[in-house]
């Protein structure tokens, strides 16, 4: 009969952490899907191959300003106060991923990752308001809409895990590649803004050459628990948006997750993360720079389930303990995440 070992056990379940690749290219960009996977793709023992599929579903749908939920007053009041944003109503962004991922480990030390993400973002908007203003549910017409779909932003990563005698100790470097459409690709389709440019960090890609540092760690805790701390690190080294006027920089991103894994049934293992997140904002002429900075925090419990030696389903849900956003943003009230891993 095949066994897995508690160590393999490790790798595969870090493998099924989900998180998707343009998770930092969000409409709001401090918002949504926060679980560590990056780093995940490291862990994995031995040698081999692997193929990820992955699918996110975050619907942003209550407009907040620091620690509390928005009124469309407020929002309005805002040119009087630059620092509390540009007077936008927005109504919801309903962003879904599906990721490909392949990922190769040539022996116990090395593992290399790439992530292939198809974006679809439907967004609506009430526009800048200048006057006091309270929108209508009941008149539709009053909003610009949007449908962003194609290629995101490509990553890979490389994980090296040879410091240490367990392996269990990892450092990484990696680059995300400005592959998905950027800048003023799409345009609203109707409503008042239809013809103009949906903004730039809608787009599915953020038109920029980024930068991706990290480091984790992973150890059992008890004989039943494993648990693991992740950091990463993501900054934008070049932009193709550079021209003044029409120029446009992603903010820095740093993420930081810990993980605790319930691991006495090899065919069921339950498990709980902490994801903190912290953006700073965009810039350049194109960003709206007073709405996309900001510092989050979710809890994720989810689950493993392993179907087959090699194949493994699994299943998230965040639920935001904690948001102190810039400006107004929209938030999630929750997001869910699920996907397949193969390792070969």
């Amino acid at each position: 009969m095949w066994q897995i070992s508690p160590r393999q056990l490790y790798g595969t379940l870090a493998l099924g952490l989900v998180a998707v690749a343009p998770r930092l290219a969000l409409a709001c960009a401090t918002c949504g899907c926060t679980l560590s996977a990056d780093g995940a793709m490291g862990y994995a023992v031995g040698s081999g191959w692997r193929i990820n599929f992955e699918y996110d579903d975050i619907e942003q749908d209550e407009l907040r300003h620091g620690m509390r939920a928005a009124t469309p007053a407020q929002v309005v009041d805002a040119p009087s106060n630059p620092a509390l944003g540009g007077g936008e109503i927005e109504h919801s962004t309903l962003n879904r991923y599906y990721t490909a991922g392949v990922g190769y480990s040539p022996s116990d030390e090395w593992n290399f990752d790439l992530r292939l993400p198809y974006v679809e973002r439907g967004h609506d908007t009430y526009g800048v308001q200048l006057q006091p203003y309270q929108p209508s549910e009941s008149s539709p017409g009053e909003r610009s809409a949007v449908r962003v779909s194609g290629l995101g932003d490509v990553r890979l990563i490389a994980s090296y895990q040879g410091l240490l005698p367990m392996h269990d100790l990892g450092l990484q470097l990696g680059v995300k590649l400005p592959t998905g459409s950027y800048g003023t690709a799409v345009k609203f389709s109707t409503g008042p803004n239809a013809g103009t440019p949906l903004d730039a960090s809608l787009q599915a890609g953020t038109g920029s050459t980024d930068v991706i540092v990290g480091a984790y760690y992973y150890h059992p805790v008890s004989e039943n628990f494993g648990g693991f701390v992740n950091a990463q690190f993501q900054a934008a080294l070049a932009h193709k948006q550079d021209q003044p006027g029409n120029d446009f920089r992603p903010g820095n991103a740093t993420t930081l997750s810990l993980g605790l894994r319930y691991e006495a049934n090899p065919k069921w293992i339950p498990q709980l993360q902490i994801n903190f997140s912290h953006k700073d904002a965009d810039q350049g002429a194109l960003a709206d720079v007073p709405d996309t900075a900001g510092t989050v925090a979710y809890v994720s419990p989810g689950i493993t389930i392993q179907l087959a030696a090699k194949l493994h389903l699994y299943g998230f849900v965040q639920l935001p303990i904690y948001s102190n956003l810039d400006g107004y943003q929209l938030f999630p009230h929750w997001t869910a995440a699920m996907g397949a891993n193969y390792a070969f």
